[in-house]
């Protein structure tokens, strides 16, 4: 099912990696290793207190790192580092619960649609991520949750633990003056693009139209036609319309609100006049109640943009450049409050890189439509409104920006001071991990499958 109706995304994690240590663990190609809740007994590899690291954990990140290394082979310590790294996560996870550090319910569900919102813009629509798990969203949703809230307490604690460390300008300058010169990374040519999205709004007209039909199919039901089969004939939710328009089972304030409301003012049966909500236009069926739960099955018509209205779009983003070519207003404040894609919005407008969440994208590895587009612009200049069409298929137009252009060069501070910097501070953050590590290391309880006896778990994680 395609769960057009939950509540939007504002924001989204942009990487699902939680960075331990010196090694990477990331939770499957698409931050999803396992579903939560599967039971493998067989394939414990190791227990911190009450919590357990599945050989299917350490294999799944193992693949990642071979993959990653793209041929070349991979120390032989490797599998111990990333089992080391696994085993931190869980006296982290033991030690809040001894020290009652906990997430609220509502931290996990703004979580988990962001990561669910980056995971669909990512693979390119909603039903082909379900095509790729072969199940449906809800059921992602529900075997992502455990692992979202794990990794959520598992950040809370390095909060706690390395939040205030920082670097000084001093010390990232002894960072790099202590890396080997002949090993400083070369850095292929990037830039950074910033975009301002404005997708176009339907005009009045088609409003109009597309509520006339569905007050049309209103009526049929009500004269006594069977709603699931006028679901699966007209409604424009795909992954519904299958099921005769059937939603399923959601809680209070996990859907939409104009939806929630209609559906909680029938009684079981009960048919909604036509609501409005983000999606669209929809006729709604209350089906069942139980407890704070209830079920509904719904018809969705989507009404059309065209030429008029991508035109008003065009005309708000015309304004704004204008503003921001004559410096009475900065790109980012431009984005940050008008553009319609919320995954850049709240970065200044500036597209982010899959691989470290950093701005600078490899020019090698840029979406062809921005390649072309500023391959021969100048550093700081602005497009025209251009037409684009959203991940979701929405129709669009966006302004593009060229922050910089960075040429083929090794590492050096007056380049590249912010990623070196970055560096130092993980490096300095994973010293205050590894404190942590060494004097919390000896209150738990810890067993490890004879196969790994070697990695001498809890000793180091260097």
């Amino acid at each position: 099912m395609i769960d057009f109706l939950r509540v939007p995304v504002q924001k989204v994690l942009l990487s699902a990696v939680l960075l331990v240590g010196s090694v990477t663990v990331s939770y499957g190609q698409l931050g999803m290793g396992r579903p939560v809740g599967r039971t493998m007994v067989d394939g414990i590899i190791a227990k911190v207190d009450n919590q357990i690291v599945l050989k299917s954990d350490l294999e799944t990140i193992y693949g990642q790192e071979v993959a990653r290394a793209e041929g070349k082979p991979l120390p032989p310590d490797t599998k111990c580092k990333i089992l080391q790294s696994l085993a931190l996560n869980k006296l982290l996870l033991a030690k809040a619960e001894t020290d009652s550090v906990v997430v609220e319910d509502s931290q996990v569900k703004s979580e988990l649609e962001r990561r669910m919102a980056y995971f669909v813009q990512q693979i390119g629509s909603e039903q082909k991520l379900e095509e790729y798990y072969s199940k449906p969203l809800k059921q992602i949703k529900d075997d992502l949750r455990g692992q979202v809230k794990e990794q959520l307490i598992q950040q809370k604690m390095q909060d706690q633990i390395a939040g205030k460390v920082s670097v000084t300008p001093r010390e990232v300058r002894q960072y790099f003056s202590r890396m080997p010169k002949d090993s400083l990374p070369y850095y292929s040519t990037e830039v950074e693009v910033g975009q301002i999205v404005k997708i176009a709004q339907v005009n009045n007209k088609v409003k109009l139209a597309t509520q006339a039909k569905l007050n049309e199919l209103r009526a049929r039901i009500v004269a006594g036609e069977d709603f699931a089969t006028l679901a699966k004939q007209y409604s424009q939710d795909p992954g519904s319309a299958v099921e005769g328009g059937y939603l399923g089972f959601f809680k209070r304030r996990e859907l939409v609100p104009e939806y929630e409301a209609a559906a909680l003012r029938l009684e079981p049966g009960g048919i909604s006049p036509v609501v409005e909500s983000q999606f669209g236009f929809h006729v709604i069926q209350l089906i069942e109640r139980k407890g704070d739960s209830y079920s509904t099955r719904h018809i969705l018509l989507k009404p059309e943009t065209g030429t008029t209205d991508t035109n008003e779009a065009s005309l708000q983003l015309a304004k704004l450049r204008l503003k921001v070519m004559a410096d009475t207003l900065t790109f980012a404040k431009a984005a940050k409050d008008n553009s319609d894609d919320k995954l850049t919005s709240g970065n200044g407008g500036l597209l982010q890189n899959r691989r470290d969440a950093s701005t600078y994208l490899p020019l090698d590895q840029i979406d062809p439509a921005i390649f072309f587009t500023i391959d021969t612009m100048k550093v700081g200049s602005i497009t025209p409104p251009l037409p684009y069409r959203t991940e979701d298929g929405k129709d669009a137009v966006r302004i593009l920006w060229l922050k910089s252009n960075s040429p083929p060069h090794q590492a050096n501070l007056a380049d590249d001071y912010q990623k070196i910097a970055a560096a130092a501070l993980n490096q300095k953050k994973n010293k205050a991990l590894d404190a942590w590590f060494a004097l919390n290391r000896g209150t738990v309880y810890l067993e490890v499958d004879p196969e790994y006896a070697g990695c001498q778990l809890l000793n180091s994680i260097n």
